[in-house]
């Protein structure tokens, strides 16, 4: 069986168009087989772009798929921002968007943060749950090495995928976590790097 987080060269095309609209901009995605959601903007997705307060500064959008969070949020916000996906068809995918929707990116195939370098103010993460807990937790923990002092990250998942486990262990990585919406068993987290870590 295919994942989204794995590069299957075997897939057939299946390209489907997306329309998503935010902060008054409509947004075209292209979506393919293989792909998070490939026939609709992910539900959990909306709930994060929609959550998180406005934005400045650098944005990564971390396991990006074909794009939506981070080019949503950084037209929006008129963010500089990185993208960083396994998946070379995603990254594929999420290039054609931007160039498409307007927004520059610079993308990076990189395995959770290993390709990853820098230091940004905001780290946005729609998890790859089905990854595993090894891999997304891996990517909590590595996450506060990549902001800024008073950066934050925001993390969106379902309470049938470990919401309560989620924001414990994101209270244990970073000394806080609050709970900025829960509805309909989706819940959006937001973590603050303190100090000097």
């Amino acid at each position: 069986m295919s994942h989204y987080f794995i590069n299957d060269k075997d897939l057939k095309d299946d390209l489907k168009k997306l329309d998503f609209s935010f902060h008054g901009n409509q947004f075209a995605f292209l979506s393919n087989s293989g792909m998070f959601s490939k026939d609709h903007v992910d539900p959990a997705s909306i709930e994060l772009i929609e959550t998180v307060p406005p934005l400045s500064g650098s944005l990564l959008d971390m396991g990006c798929g074909y794009g939506c969070i981070g080019i949503a949020l950084a037209k929006a916000y008129g963010l500089k921002l990185t993208q960083a996906d396994i998946n070379e068809a995603a990254l594929a995918l999420a290039e054609k968007n931007c160039q498409t929707n307007g927004v520059k990116s610079e993308l990076i195939k990189s395995d959770c943060f290993e390709s990853v370098s820098g230091l940004f103010d905001t780290i946005a993460i729609n998890p790859p749950i089905h990854a595993g807990k090894s891999v997304t937790y891996k990517m909590y923990e590595d996450s506060v090495k990549h902001l800024v002092p008073g950066g934050k990250l925001y993390v969106v998942t379902f309470k049938k995928h470990g919401a309560e486990s989620t924001k414990e262990k994101l209270a244990q990585v970073y000394g806080n976590c609050e709970t900025l919406r829960k509805k309909k068993g989706c819940y959006v987290f937001c973590c603050e790097k303190e100090g000097l870590q």
